[in-house]
C-alpha cells in the first residue's frame, strides 16, 4: 500500500448522487490484481462495498458538468 493510500484510509467521501461513505482500506483483485477500494456506507445498515479503484477515483460527465465520483469530505 502506497503512503496515498495509507492517508486516504478512515476519509469520508460524497458519492456524486448523495451517499456518504468510509474508506476502510485497498485490496487486489485476486484474478486481476486491480487496485480495490474497500468503503463503508455512513448511513442505512453500512454496508461494505468495494470498488475498483480507478473508478472511485475517477471524473464523470452528468447532465453536462464533470464532476468527481467521490467527493473528499
Amino acid at each position: 500500500m502506497t503512503d496515498e493510500q495509507t492517508g486516504l484510509i478512515g476519509r469520508e467521501f460524497r458519492h456524486f448522487k448523495g451517499g456518504h461513505y468510509r474508506i476502510e482500506c485497498f485490496a487486489k483483485d485476486s484474478e486481476t490484481l486491480e487496485e480495490m477500494v474497500v468503503y463503508r456506507a455512513l448511513y442505512g445498515d453500512g454496508g461494505l462495498w468495494v470498488r475498483p479503484a480507478k473508478m472511485f477515483f475517477e471524473t464523470i460527465e452528468r447532465d453536462g458538468k464533470l464532476m468527481k465520483r467521490f467527493e473528499p469530505l
